[in-house]
């Protein structure tokens, strides 16, 4: 994921801190489909298929076993009654009591293992579906995380996921176990008497159809629900990143007024889903009583005109409120169903996303880098706005071991030209060579594992300074990492720390922008790379401390072939190229002092730069 994490910090914008922009929410923009989910999950749990058979099993037979209960209460109630005008059969009460308590047994023994079960398959799934996701972020191209906010990513890895775990662990074993009960009692209930059967299987009906319908209603309201907390999410994770800015511009009414739009959305689109799916338990509550006030009349009726017993009726009484029973536990899943159905969509969508090109069949490896690169005739436009065209017709060649400084105004194309480089994008026009091999023909891990890279904006993670240091780098002593620092200016700052090289660095740890930058730039010299970039790497530092960083820069790229963007153009005299671009060409190129000759473009460039430092 570290390829992503600078592929992001190198691309461009989407939006300011104070809004969305128009790309900014969720991609992807297609149809909702709650079948279409439901069965992408099914086709994800093929695998597990056998055991949540045996799961569903045995659920059924705990539905079963708790049907069969009132006929054998019935049984027993015949012993009583029939023992009241000669003597009662204890030992036939006593069996009775024995197999009513061997089947509630068995019932709950085997609830208790599919409760297992599924609670094994949801994790497993759910862990599957993180890792699934994780493994597909390495797999998007850029253009995916600079029109998506990582906060919509992150809420299918965390929300979506979740609620798919839940909905399975409680819902799936639910239901079939309900459908189950409610069969076996529709079949209990027709044997004993097809008269009350017919009654609560009509009073029924209305309940199903009203399910129906309020599914159809309500399932909308579900996918929203779990698409506005996408956004908000991403919208609190921008929001903290930027407090500091928020802060310095008095944003925060606006900010709020925006979180509160959002906030609104998540509870309306709450509100209407659980009323919606609410109406659903109550509604077959008062249908199931409807039916026990139906069975009992028709039942006195039945009793009066001597078609049944009173033994009959109390167990049928019995089966109606068993069978009202797996009317709420359905009406209960099928609100977890629409739940799972909702984020089972923005799941698999993610999971569906276009993918970077498949480079398994590659074989050319660059591995003895010279460092010879070469832009031939290069153009590019950004994914999302063919129309517009960023680079035009970039070329330019590169000796091994050059120090090449890419200048020019904000929007010219310099850091959209690394990104080619670095094939976070790919150029819609013209070759990039490394070494005599266009970097198309290279697969991409290859082509990143040749440069060093240290950005403009720093990414430092939660662990100590020495894992920060050596990170994804094997083989390197205390010496070296030591020296690295050293050449850098971070060695005696790093020893004040704590506990110096294992200081845990967290949120509240003491550390400026410039000293992060600084860790960055140690980290790119231990990498060794056999060629290197340098994205605005002293924008965040002072004059005194730029110029221990430029001399930390000049052993850092002594040999190397390197590329420097920087705006700062008294930090690029020294370069042995300077590539000077505007409007996404190159218009002048040459060392320092040839370019200052010219009198053109780099010369007004850095004649304004002066002037406003005197």
């Amino acid at each position: 994921m570290a390829e992503n994490r600078q592929a992001r910090a190198a691309a461009p914008m989407r939006r300011g801190p104070m809004g969305r922009g128009p790309m900014g929410g969720r991609g992807g923009g297609k149809a909702k489909d709650m079948k279409g989910a439901l069965l992408s999950l099914l086709s994800y749990l093929k695998g597990q298929v056998g055991i949540i058979v045996v799961a569903l099993v045995l659920a059924a037979v705990a539905a079963v076993f708790t049907i069969i209960g009132p006929d054998q209460l019935s049984r027993l109630t015949d012993y009583i009654y029939d023992g009241l005008s000669t003597e009662i059969d204890m030992d036939g009460i006593l069996s009775v009591v024995v197999l009513l308590v061997g089947i509630y047994l068995a019932s709950a023994v085997c609830n208790f293992v599919q409760h297992f079960i599924m609670q094994t398959v949801t994790q497993r799934t759910a862990k599957r579906l993180r890792g699934d996701i994780d493994t597909k972020i390495n797999r998007l191209p850029l253009k995916y995380f600079s029109g998506n906010a990582a906060g919509d990513v992150l809420s299918r890895m965390t929300n979506d996921v979740d609620m798919i775990g839940q909905a399975m662990s409680n819902s799936l074993s639910n239901l079939v176990t309900a459908v189950a009960q409610l069969v076996g009692c529709l079949i209990m209930m027709y044997y004993t008497d097809w008269v009350l059967a017919t009654t609560t299987v009509l009073s029924t009906l209305i309940g199903l159809v009203l399910m129906v319908v309020i599914m159809s209603r309500s399932q909308k309201y579900f996918t929203a629900r779990q698409e506005s907390l996408g956004t908000l999410n991403g919208y609190i994770e921008e929001m903290y990143a930027g407090h500091d800015v928020i802060r310095i511009l008095n944003a925060e009414d606006e900010v709020r007024d925006t979180f509160d739009t959002m906030n609104q959305a998540v509870k309306t689109a709450n509100f209407r889903s659980q009323f919606l799916s609410g109406l659903m338990q109550p509604l077959m509550t008062f249908v199931g009583n409807l039916g026990y006030v139906a069975v009992c009349v028709v039942g006195a009726w039945q009793i009066i005109n001597g078609n049944i017993t009173f033994f009959v009726m109390s167990s049928f009484v019995i089966y109606t409120r068993l069978f009202e029973s797996p009317l709420r536990q359905i009406s209960q899943a099928m609100t977890q169903v629409q739940s799972c159905a909702a984020a089972s969509e923005r799941v698999f969508e993610f999971l569906a996303e276009e993918e970077m090109e498949d480079e398994s069949d590659k074989v050319k490896r660059i591995d003895a880098v010279h460092g010879e690169v070469e832009f031939r005739h290069v153009k590019f436009a950004y994914p999302n706005a063919p129309e517009k065209e960023i680079i035009h017709d970039f070329s330019a060649k590169v000796k091994p071991g050059q120090n090449v400084a890419i200048v020019g105004p904000t929007g010219a194309g310099k850091t959209t030209m690394v990104n080619l480089l670095m094939r976070f994008f790919e150029p819609t026009g013209g070759t990039i060579l490394i070494d005599g091999v266009p970097t198309t023909d290279i697969p991409r891990s290859n082509v990143h594992s040749q440069f060093g890279m240290v950005l403009q904006d720093t990414w430092l993670f939660e662990g100590t300074v020495r894992e920060n240091l050596l990170y994804n780098t094997q083989g390197v002593t205390d010496e070296q990492m030591i020296e690295a620092c050293k050449a850098c200016g971070i060695h005696n700052f790093i020893q004040a720390l704590p506990h110096g090289y294992d200081t845990v660095l967290t949120d509240n740890t003491s550390i400026s922008a410039g000293q992060k930058q600084l860790m960055t730039i140690a980290r790119a010299m231990i990498q060794n790379s056999p060629m290197l970039i340098l994205d605005e790497a002293t924008s965040s530092v002072d004059t005194k401390t730029e110029m221990l960083t430029q001399q930390a820069m000049d052993k850092l790229t002594d040999k190397r072939t390197s590329f420097v963007i920087a705006h700062r153009l008294s930090t690029i005299k020294n370069a042995d190229l300077i590539l000077v671009m505007r409007d996404g060409d190159i218009v002048e190129q040459g060392s320092h002092e040839e370019l200052l000759k010219q009198n053109g473009f780099y010369a007004e460039l850095y004649n304004s730069q002066f002037e406003e430092a005197c």
